[in-house]
């Protein structure tokens, strides 16, 4: 599975690129292939091995943050593997087409 994630602390100003460097460190330190963009951090996996890196990496922010803004996408595909870069070079083969 792939799950897209954003992690955002309020009521702590506008900058927030410290708190969610936090987040980040705790998807890198996992092990998973990961990505981070301007909006997400995706990670692949297995169900439970994902969502207790997303449960952590909102519990570090949680821990500095008086609240915490989560927002999460899944694709469940048993089987899939390898789909962060797969499914990036299919839509590249086709743009090239």
């Amino acid at each position: 599975m792939i799950v897209a994630f954003s992690v955002t602390p309020l009521g702590v100003g506008e900058d927030v690129g410290e708190y969610v460097a936090d987040a980040v460190r705790v998807v890198r330190e996992s092990g998973l292939p990961n990505r981070t963009d301007a909006m997400f951090t995706s990670i692949e996996g297995e169900w439970d091995e994902v969502m207790d890196v997303v449960r952590r990496a909102v519990a570090v922010v949680e821990a500095r943050a008086p609240r915490v803004s989560l927002v999460l996408k899944a694709d469940i595909r048993p089987g899939v593997t390898d789909g962060l870069t797969s499914k990036v070079e299919t839509v590249e083969r086709h743009l090239g087409s």
